[in-house]
């Protein structure tokens, strides 16, 4: 039988050494875990209904804390209004969520912040447990603290997410009856992915409604904000290509602290959500230097750069990959589209320095040669809609993981579970996980032509996707017609760009889309050819060829079947190339490479507020950009009869 600890224990929570959690349900110490509870909870036992599980936190060997899980309620109105799920969803997907029905750790045990402590790591054990003994998988688990008596911090520090108190009703029977204890509603997000496509499909089909950060606002706090919101220090560049008009500057301040709280359920203190809010102010600030000394200094002051500083590379600052998810879902909110296309490139920062993240000496795309630099591999989706950056990955060179660079990465706070990967492998993951997320409706993958000569990455391209990337132009292709079955000798390939000089193939004028100073005009041709794979023959493609005014060359090749129409292939290449805008605005306008920082962590979130940043923007663009002349289409022919079957040749 275990022994329940009657001395008092004080301290700190390292001191305590390893902890062990017994799940004591269905035991002879499930009568222990009852005793406590019953003594010294202050809801007492009570009657617990359903599958539940139960835990005796050890020290020593001696009971010091118990906590116990059980199905979840049926019905919470913050809890339905978060998830966003109706009421079938929720019947269904209910069996999936636990609550954390009792915590108590003994009250002679005063050790400062094991609360939290015992609580992130009994969230886990439950979820392992939970599908083990009743074989579902938990995505969430939530809890109910009375207000009058606690104030939630433990669940705060462990990165659990207020909602909002409950409307104060409990179930008598089978009807609801109001008792006017309202309680504090806790939830943590175990499976954001899980819960995300749950709110997608709930969504679909009905306007997004963003849900609005539910702590409560200090009055000091609420000053600073609006002296944030009043400064109208934006860059200039950003809203006159927003189509922002003088007349709304004044109130883009109050409008960007609106869009933040969006993601204000990704912070457990107000300071985090601070210094986003601060963070994306600068970035569209007339800064500069948009990097964090100069952010903080113009808005905080001295004494804020350092904590700033400690913020943008504090790992558990900020839930990143919720963070994340909540981007995405709402940049697809905003962009995405039956038939858009996710595209994968690469973007380079060149550094002097070498000792920050990934530093070495490697081909650098931003200035044509290899220099000292920092190579980013990033995916992005484009609709007819707009454009934005979905993901980054940070390349790590071979030289970076061997063992004589393990000191390199510990300084950096590399993760111990990375491993080096191509910039190919990069781009692959990335990919999938978009696709597996299910959150950007999408038909194509575009990619440079790093990528698009890399046979291996087009292959791998998700099932029921086509790809459309980038080639070089000296890159050989065969003509169909030169392919002759059981022929003495095989095909000769041919240049892309001889079929480009080809005056047989006849270039189509077409708009790409209305100027300020007129129609943006362009060159295209495609062709049907045939892949050359190790030297011989292999599947049948597209060849896109567009010419712009200025004699600049963009060819792709595409694996769409040979009936695709030739405006969805000129739609897919409108598509592709907008990922090159999104890193000319976020590198030009929004600091992209003003980062300064040597941390892994601060590398991708750095790269992450630019999005959010650059989201902001897009919303702007949707809000005031004049719609385009109905008269023109983007990327329509006007080339008259000339652009008919007969100039879609069959090489």
């Amino acid at each position: 039988m275990i022994l329940i600890e009657k001395h008092i224990l004080t301290g700190k929570v390292k001191d305590l050494g390893e902890l062990r959690y017994v799940c004591v349900s269905g035991t002879d110490d499930e009568t222990v875990w009852n005793d406590m509870i019953r003594e010294h909870h202050y809801l007492g036992l009570g009657s617990i209904i359903g599958q539940s599980i139960k835990y005796l936190v050890l020290h020593e060997g001696v009971a010091i804390a118990a906590i116990g899980y059980n199905r979840a309620s049926k019905s919470i109105g913050v809890r339905e209004e978060y998830i966003g799920w109706d009421v079938k969803q929720r019947m269904s997907m209910l069996k999936h969520v636990a609550n954390n029905m009792r915590y108590l750790i003994m009250p002679n045990i005063k050790i400062k912040n094991l609360a939290s402590h015992i609580l992130a790591r009994g969230t886990k054990e439950a979820r392992s447990e939970w599908e083990r003994r009743f074989g579902e998988k938990l995505y969430a688990v939530e809890s109910f603290v009375d207000g009058e008596r606690y104030k939630g911090t433990c669940y705060l520090a462990a990165n659990w997410q207020y909602l909002g108190d409950t409307k104060g009703f409990g179930k008598v029977g089978n009807k609801f009856v109001f008792h006017g204890r309202k309680k504090k509603y806790f939830i943590y997000i175990i499976d954001r992915k899980a819960i995300e496509k749950i709110r997608l499909e709930s969504n679909r089909g009905k306007k997004t409604v963003y849900p609005q950060s539910p702590t409560p606002m200090s009055e000091q706090r609420r000053e600073k904000l609006m002296m944030l919101e009043a400064m109208e220090d934006w860059d200039a560049r950003l809203l006159a290509d927003a189509g922002v008009t003088a007349g709304s500057v004044r109130g883009l301040g109050n409008d960007l602290t609106k869009y933040l709280e969006w993601y204000g359920s990704c912070f457990a203190r107000s300071e985090g959500r601070d210094n986003l809010l601060l963070m994306i102010k600068g970035l569209l600030s007339d800064l500069e230097r948009k990097s964090i000394e100069p952010i903080a200094l113009r808005y905080s002051g001295p004494e804020k750069v350092r904590s700033l500083q400690q913020y943008m590379g504090a790992k558990k600052a900020v839930d990143d990959d919720q963070l994340h998810a909540m981007y995405n879902e709402r940049l697809a909110g905003s962009i995405s589209e039956e038939g858009g296309m996710i595209n994968v490139d690469g973007s380079d920062f060149v550094k002097k320095g070498k000792k920050s993240v990934g530093v070495a000496r490697q081909y650098c795309g931003a200035v044509g040669k290899t220099e000292n630099c920092q190579a980013g591999v990033f995916a992005g989706y484009s609709s007819s809609i707009g454009y934005g950056l979905v993901d980054r990955r940070l390349y790590l060179p071979e030289s970076w993981m061997g063992e004589d660079s393990k000191g390199m990465r510990k300084e950096c706070h590399v993760p111990d579970d990375v491993k080096f990967k191509t910039k190919v492998e990069l781009a692959s993951e990335m990919i999938n996980e978009t696709v597996k997320a299910d959150i950007f409706k999408t038909k194509w993958v575009g990619a440079d032509s790093f990528f698009g000569r890399n046979k291996g990455f087009l292959d791998g391209i998700p099932d029921g996707l086509f790809y459309f990337a980038d080639v070089l132009y000296n890159m050989y292709v065969y003509k169909n017609d030169d392919i002759v079955v059981g022929a003495p000798t095989g095909p000769r390939p041919v240049k892309i760009l001889d079929i480009a000089s080809d005056d047989n193939i006849i270039w189509n004028r077409v708009i790409l889309a209305e100027g300020a100073k007129g129609p943006i005009l362009a060159d295209e041709k495609c062709v049907r050819v045939t892949e050359r794979r190790d030297d011989c023959p292999g599947n049948e493609a597209w060849l896109y060829l567009r010419r712009y005014t200025d004699g600049k060359l963009k060819c792709a090749l595409s694996n769409a079947p040979a009936d695709t129409p030739m405006s969805e292939m000129r739609r897919a290449a409108t598509m592709r190339w907008p990922i090159e805008q999104c890193f000319e605005e976020c590198k030009s306008n929004l600091g992209m490479d003003h980062y300064e920082g040597r941390s892994w962590t601060l590398w991708h979130r750095h790269m992450l507020y630019v999005f959010i940043a650059q989201l902001f923007l897009i919303e702007l663009r949707l809000k005031f950009k004049k719609k385009p002349d109905s008269n023109i289409v983007a990327g329509s022919n006007i080339s008259g009869s000339r652009y008919g079957k007969s100039q879609c040749k069959n090489f």
